[in-house]
Protein backbone atom coordinates (compact mmCIF):
# COMPACT_ATOMS: atom_id res chain seq x y z
CA UNK A 1 0.00 0.00 0.00
CA UNK A 2 1.38 3.94 -1.12
CA UNK A 3 0.33 6.20 2.13
CA UNK A 4 -0.60 9.09 0.97
CA UNK A 5 2.04 12.25 2.05
CA UNK A 6 1.33 12.96 5.38
CA UNK A 7 3.02 16.42 4.97
CA UNK A 8 0.18 18.51 7.13
CA UNK A 9 -2.68 20.57 6.08
CA UNK A 10 -1.88 20.64 2.40
CA UNK A 11 -5.23 19.07 1.13
CA UNK A 12 -4.76 19.35 -2.60
CA UNK A 13 -0.92 18.31 -2.77
CA UNK A 14 -1.54 15.32 0.09
CA UNK A 15 -4.25 14.31 -2.63
CA UNK A 16 -2.25 14.87 -5.60
CA UNK A 17 0.23 12.89 -3.69
CA UNK A 18 -2.59 10.22 -3.17
CA UNK A 19 -3.88 10.21 -6.80
CA UNK A 20 -0.23 10.08 -8.35
CA UNK A 21 0.37 6.83 -6.34
CA UNK A 22 -2.44 5.04 -8.21
CA UNK A 23 -0.63 6.51 -12.04
CA UNK A 24 -4.15 9.41 -11.77
CA UNK A 25 -3.94 13.08 -12.82
CA UNK A 26 -5.51 15.36 -10.19
CA UNK A 27 -6.88 17.78 -12.91
CA UNK A 28 -7.85 14.96 -15.13
CA UNK A 29 -10.22 12.85 -12.78
CA UNK A 30 -11.75 16.20 -11.15
CA UNK A 31 -12.30 17.45 -14.63
CA UNK A 32 -14.23 14.71 -15.73
CA UNK A 33 -16.60 14.90 -12.51
CA UNK A 34 -17.50 18.55 -12.92
CA UNK A 35 -19.35 17.68 -15.64
CA UNK A 36 -20.94 21.05 -17.42
CA UNK A 37 -24.44 22.14 -15.67
CA UNK A 38 -27.36 22.75 -16.63
CA UNK A 39 -28.07 26.09 -15.56
CA UNK A 40 -31.21 26.84 -18.39
CA UNK A 41 -34.05 25.51 -15.79
CA UNK A 42 -35.90 28.34 -14.47
CA UNK A 43 -35.43 29.36 -10.13
CA UNK A 44 -38.16 28.27 -8.29
CA UNK A 45 -36.54 29.56 -4.47
CA UNK A 46 -33.35 30.29 -3.71
CA UNK A 47 -31.71 28.89 -0.74
CA UNK A 48 -31.69 32.37 1.27
CA UNK A 49 -35.83 32.93 1.03
CA UNK A 50 -35.59 29.06 2.34
CA UNK A 51 -33.74 29.88 5.40
CA UNK A 52 -35.94 32.88 6.10
CA UNK A 53 -39.26 31.63 5.10
CA UNK A 54 -38.73 27.53 5.30
CA UNK A 55 -42.51 27.26 4.46
CA UNK A 56 -41.87 28.34 1.11
CA UNK A 57 -40.07 25.15 0.26
CA UNK A 58 -42.21 23.20 1.88
CA UNK A 59 -45.26 24.58 -0.52
CA UNK A 60 -43.11 24.38 -3.32
CA UNK A 61 -42.66 20.83 -2.82
CA UNK A 62 -45.88 19.77 -2.00
CA UNK A 63 -46.85 21.65 -5.52
CA UNK A 64 -44.51 19.69 -7.29
CA UNK A 65 -44.95 16.19 -5.84
CA UNK A 66 -48.81 15.41 -4.92
CA UNK A 67 -47.41 12.53 -3.06
CA UNK A 68 -46.18 15.22 -0.80
CA UNK A 69 -49.49 15.62 0.42
CA UNK A 70 -48.94 13.52 3.87
CA UNK A 71 -46.37 14.58 6.46
CA UNK A 72 -44.08 11.43 6.48
CA UNK A 73 -43.88 11.79 2.81
CA UNK A 74 -43.04 15.35 2.83
CA UNK A 75 -40.46 15.14 5.63
CA UNK A 76 -38.75 12.71 3.06
CA UNK A 77 -38.89 15.08 -0.04
CA UNK A 78 -37.02 17.62 2.86
CA UNK A 79 -34.31 15.72 3.52
CA UNK A 80 -33.67 14.04 -0.12
CA UNK A 81 -33.61 17.74 -1.31
CA UNK A 82 -31.36 18.83 1.85
CA UNK A 83 -28.78 16.16 0.42
CA UNK A 84 -29.42 17.73 -3.21
CA UNK A 85 -27.51 20.71 -1.94
CA UNK A 86 -24.80 19.28 -0.26
CA UNK A 87 -24.22 17.15 -3.59
CA UNK A 88 -25.50 19.74 -6.17
CA UNK A 89 -23.57 22.71 -4.43
CA UNK A 90 -21.03 21.52 -1.69
CA UNK A 91 -18.97 18.77 -3.44
CA UNK A 92 -18.17 20.61 -6.62
CA UNK A 93 -17.36 23.72 -4.71
CA UNK A 94 -14.52 21.25 -2.67
CA UNK A 95 -13.79 19.52 -6.03
CA UNK A 96 -12.98 22.49 -7.27
CA UNK A 97 -10.66 23.66 -3.86
CA UNK A 98 -8.54 20.29 -4.42
CA UNK A 99 -7.67 21.37 -8.00
CA UNK A 100 -7.18 24.81 -7.61
CA UNK A 101 -6.31 25.01 -4.18
CA UNK A 102 -9.11 28.02 -3.74
CA UNK A 103 -12.73 28.00 -4.47
CA UNK A 104 -16.56 30.10 -4.01
CA UNK A 105 -18.06 29.53 -0.56
CA UNK A 106 -21.48 28.55 -0.89
CA UNK A 107 -23.71 31.93 -1.66
CA UNK A 108 -27.51 31.44 -0.34
CA UNK A 109 -28.40 34.40 -2.66
CA UNK A 110 -26.81 32.47 -5.19
CA UNK A 111 -28.26 29.04 -4.90
CA UNK A 112 -30.75 28.12 -6.34
CA UNK A 113 -33.81 25.41 -6.60
CA UNK A 114 -34.63 24.01 -9.52
CA UNK A 115 -37.67 22.04 -11.23
CA UNK A 116 -36.55 18.46 -11.51
CA UNK A 117 -36.20 17.11 -14.51
CA UNK A 118 -39.06 14.40 -15.51
CA UNK A 119 -38.99 11.17 -13.96
CA UNK A 120 -36.10 12.77 -11.08
CA UNK A 121 -37.44 11.71 -7.48
CA UNK A 122 -36.55 15.34 -6.29
CA UNK A 123 -35.95 18.87 -6.91
CA UNK A 124 -31.97 19.77 -7.71
CA UNK A 125 -30.03 23.17 -6.35
CA UNK A 126 -27.40 24.79 -8.56
CA UNK A 127 -25.00 27.49 -7.61
CA UNK A 128 -23.78 30.36 -9.92
CA UNK A 129 -21.45 32.09 -7.71
CA UNK A 130 -20.64 35.97 -7.40
CA UNK A 131 -17.81 35.93 -5.24
CA UNK A 132 -14.17 35.65 -5.13
CA UNK A 133 -12.73 32.23 -4.56
CA UNK A 134 -11.01 31.71 -1.35
CA UNK A 135 -7.99 30.04 0.02
CA UNK A 136 -7.55 26.70 1.82
CA UNK A 137 -8.01 27.94 5.29
CA UNK A 138 -11.23 30.53 4.50
CA UNK A 139 -13.17 27.60 3.00
CA UNK A 140 -13.11 24.76 5.71
CA UNK A 141 -13.41 28.30 8.75
CA UNK A 142 -16.42 29.60 6.71
CA UNK A 143 -17.68 26.34 5.18
CA UNK A 144 -18.06 25.37 8.49
CA UNK A 145 -19.89 28.29 9.76
CA UNK A 146 -22.35 28.67 7.16
CA UNK A 147 -23.35 24.74 7.44
CA UNK A 148 -23.67 25.30 11.10
CA UNK A 149 -25.70 28.10 10.48
CA UNK A 150 -28.02 26.31 8.04
CA UNK A 151 -28.35 23.66 10.72
CA UNK A 152 -31.26 24.90 12.88
CA UNK A 153 -33.46 25.97 9.93
CA UNK A 154 -33.21 22.17 8.38
CA UNK A 155 -33.94 20.43 11.72
CA UNK A 156 -36.56 22.54 13.31
CA UNK A 157 -38.17 24.27 9.93
CA UNK A 158 -38.09 21.04 7.12
CA UNK A 159 -37.76 18.03 10.25
CA UNK A 160 -34.05 16.62 8.57
CA UNK A 161 -32.91 14.44 11.00
CA UNK A 162 -29.40 15.29 12.62
CA UNK A 163 -28.01 11.95 11.21
CA UNK A 164 -29.37 12.80 7.97
CA UNK A 165 -28.18 16.71 7.77
CA UNK A 166 -24.71 16.02 8.35
CA UNK A 167 -24.21 12.94 6.37
CA UNK A 168 -25.16 14.62 3.72
CA UNK A 169 -22.91 17.53 4.34
CA UNK A 170 -19.92 14.88 4.62
CA UNK A 171 -20.99 13.15 1.23
CA UNK A 172 -20.52 16.35 0.00
CA UNK A 173 -17.09 17.35 1.41
CA UNK A 174 -15.99 13.88 0.92
CA UNK A 175 -16.24 14.14 -3.18
CA UNK A 176 -13.10 14.60 -3.84
CA UNK A 177 -12.49 10.69 -2.51
CA UNK A 178 -15.75 9.41 -3.94
CA UNK A 179 -14.39 10.45 -7.68
CA UNK A 180 -11.60 7.76 -6.97
CA UNK A 181 -13.34 5.14 -4.69
CA UNK A 182 -12.70 2.30 -6.81
CA UNK A 183 -9.47 3.68 -8.51
CA UNK A 184 -6.61 4.28 -5.95
CA UNK A 185 -5.46 2.51 -2.78
CA UNK A 186 -8.79 1.50 -0.50
CA UNK A 187 -7.85 1.94 2.28
CA UNK A 188 -5.23 5.68 1.64
CA UNK A 189 -8.18 7.21 0.31
CA UNK A 190 -10.16 6.30 3.22
CA UNK A 191 -7.42 7.43 6.12
CA UNK A 192 -7.43 10.40 3.63
CA UNK A 193 -10.66 10.88 3.48
CA UNK A 194 -11.26 10.45 7.18
CA UNK A 195 -8.66 13.05 8.04
CA UNK A 196 -9.87 15.44 5.81
CA UNK A 197 -13.56 15.38 7.38
CA UNK A 198 -12.18 16.05 10.52
CA UNK A 199 -10.76 19.39 9.64
CA UNK A 200 -14.29 20.51 10.20
CA UNK A 201 -15.83 21.33 13.95
CA UNK A 202 -19.45 20.67 12.29
CA UNK A 203 -21.12 17.28 12.98
CA UNK A 204 -19.64 15.85 9.37
CA UNK A 205 -16.93 13.76 10.48
CA UNK A 206 -19.47 12.44 13.11
CA UNK A 207 -21.94 11.12 10.67
CA UNK A 208 -19.81 9.16 7.82
CA UNK A 209 -17.37 6.68 8.16
CA UNK A 210 -14.95 5.51 5.56
CA UNK A 211 -14.03 2.09 4.81
CA UNK A 212 -12.87 -0.41 2.69
CA UNK A 213 -14.78 -2.70 1.30
CA UNK A 214 -14.46 -5.90 -1.74
CA UNK A 215 -16.19 -5.92 -4.53
CA UNK A 216 -15.51 -8.11 -7.43
CA UNK A 217 -12.32 -8.75 -5.49
CA UNK A 218 -11.58 -5.42 -6.06
CA UNK A 219 -10.57 -3.09 -2.67
CA UNK A 220 -13.14 -0.24 -3.50
CA UNK A 221 -13.28 2.71 -0.74
CA UNK A 222 -17.08 3.04 0.24
CA UNK A 223 -17.97 6.30 2.44
CA UNK A 224 -21.04 5.00 4.74
CA UNK A 225 -23.54 7.61 6.34
CA UNK A 226 -25.01 7.14 10.09
CA UNK A 227 -28.31 8.52 8.89
CA UNK A 228 -30.40 7.93 6.46
CA UNK A 229 -31.88 10.50 3.72
CA UNK A 230 -35.13 8.54 3.73
CA UNK A 231 -34.64 8.13 0.03
CA UNK A 232 -36.24 5.06 -0.33
CA UNK A 233 -39.50 6.47 0.80
CA UNK A 234 -40.05 8.20 -2.53
CA UNK A 235 -41.49 6.34 -5.51
CA UNK A 236 -38.54 5.06 -7.21
CA UNK A 237 -36.46 6.53 -4.46
CA UNK A 238 -34.49 3.08 -3.90
CA UNK A 239 -31.27 3.07 -1.57
CA UNK A 240 -27.95 5.27 -1.94
CA UNK A 241 -24.70 4.20 -2.75
CA UNK A 242 -23.74 5.44 0.79
CA UNK A 243 -26.99 3.88 2.93
CA UNK A 244 -25.51 2.88 6.26
CA UNK A 245 -28.78 1.24 7.23
CA UNK A 246 -27.86 -2.33 6.01
CA UNK A 247 -24.21 -1.23 6.20
CA UNK A 248 -23.13 -4.93 7.81
CA UNK A 249 -25.36 -6.78 5.41
CA UNK A 250 -24.07 -4.48 2.37
CA UNK A 251 -20.44 -5.85 3.28
CA UNK A 252 -20.71 -9.38 4.12
CA UNK A 253 -22.35 -9.84 0.45
CA UNK A 254 -19.79 -7.67 -1.84
CA UNK A 255 -17.65 -10.66 -2.26
CA UNK A 256 -20.60 -12.20 -3.97
CA UNK A 257 -21.35 -9.19 -6.33
CA UNK A 258 -21.11 -9.23 -9.59
CA UNK A 259 -21.42 -5.79 -10.16
CA UNK A 260 -20.94 -2.67 -7.13
CA UNK A 261 -23.12 0.63 -6.71
CA UNK A 262 -20.72 3.50 -6.67
CA UNK A 263 -21.41 6.11 -4.41
CA UNK A 264 -23.30 9.22 -4.93
CA UNK A 265 -21.20 11.48 -7.77
CA UNK A 266 -23.77 13.80 -8.85
CA UNK A 267 -21.21 16.70 -8.96
CA UNK A 268 -22.05 19.18 -11.49
CA UNK A 269 -19.54 21.68 -12.10
CA UNK A 270 -19.83 25.59 -10.82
Amino acid sequence: MVAADPSGADWPGRYRHLLASAGLNAESVIGQALQPHDLDRPALLSLAQCLERPELLQQQLTKDYPDASNARALRAYLSVTQQDLALSVIAPLTLRLFRDGKSPLPDPQQIFLGRAREGATAARWFHAPSQPAVGLADFIGKLDELVTAWYPVFRQGFGVSPGAYWSSIGLGLGAPFSVVWNLADAEAVCNLAQAWLEEFACGANRFVDWVPAEFSGRQCAIPQRKGCCLKYLLPEGGYCGTCGIYRKARLAETSRRSRSPAPDQRLPAQ
